[in-house]
């Protein structure tokens, strides 16, 4: 999900968090009587990690009530490891990288297993390298757990690297509805993925381009 600030994408987000709703339409996640909330897990822009807790602990906390069942450290360090974090599972989130910390940040998201993951800028405040080794990773775990993922980013070249489809908002409406039929791993700057990039951005640009 791309478009300009203000035009719509933060209401579908916390449509999906299930802390608002447009003036119609209907939002379902998993079975007919469950709320977003127990079947959606969020991700954003900032790790918000207790900085009071270690990495796994921090995991532990995705777990919710579950945390102190026999088996929650268990799974809080599955989680950790399916990021490749189980080497820094007692460290503090102050000695961790930016993106350490974003990968704390995915594991204790997945750790509850959830049908849903929303992805708000997550990848937005790291280095150019870092953002792109996160992209794989979140490729890669999203291939091995098939959870529904949607992921809102200003960066186009991001969306088309990761989405199976992209819309644009614009003003609160769907304005642009693309599928990326590409294969996977799809490389940087292919004349695929640059003449998506096109139409994604002349719709953005307000400009009109020839197929």
């Amino acid at each position: 999900m791309t478009g300009a600030d203000h035009d719509g994408r933060d209401l579908g987000v916390a449509g999906i968090r299930g802390e608002a709703c447009g003036a119609a339409g209907r939002l379902s996640v998993g079975p007919a009587n469950a709320s977003p909330r127990e079947t959606a897990r969020m991700m954003f822009q900032e790790p918000r990690l207790l900085p009071w807790a270690h990495a796994l602990d921090n995991v532990s906390v995705g777990l919710g009530a579950d945390a102190d069942r026999a088996d929650g450290r268990r799974r809080a360090a599955e989680a950790l490891a399916r990021v490749g974090l189980a080497d820094r599972a007692e460290e503090w989130p102050a000695v961790l990288s930016g993106g350490q910390k974003q990968r704390v940040a995915l594991a204790r998201a997945l750790v509850s297993r959830p049908r849903l993951l929303a992805l708000d800028e997550p990848l937005g405040a790291l280095d150019a390298l870092t953002r792109i080794e996160m992209q794989r990773l979140l490729e890669t775990v999203w291939l091995r757990e098939r959870f529904t993922a949607i992921l809102v980013t200003h960066d186009v070249a991001e969306a088309i690297a990761l989405a199976d489809r992209i819309v644009l908002i614009e003003q609160g409406a769907l304005a642009l509805d693309l599928k990326v039929d590409l294969p996977r791993p799809r490389s940087h700057g292919s004349p695929e993925t640059a003449k998506l990039a096109l139409k994604i951005l002349a719709r953005l640009l307000g400009e009109e381009r020839a197929e």
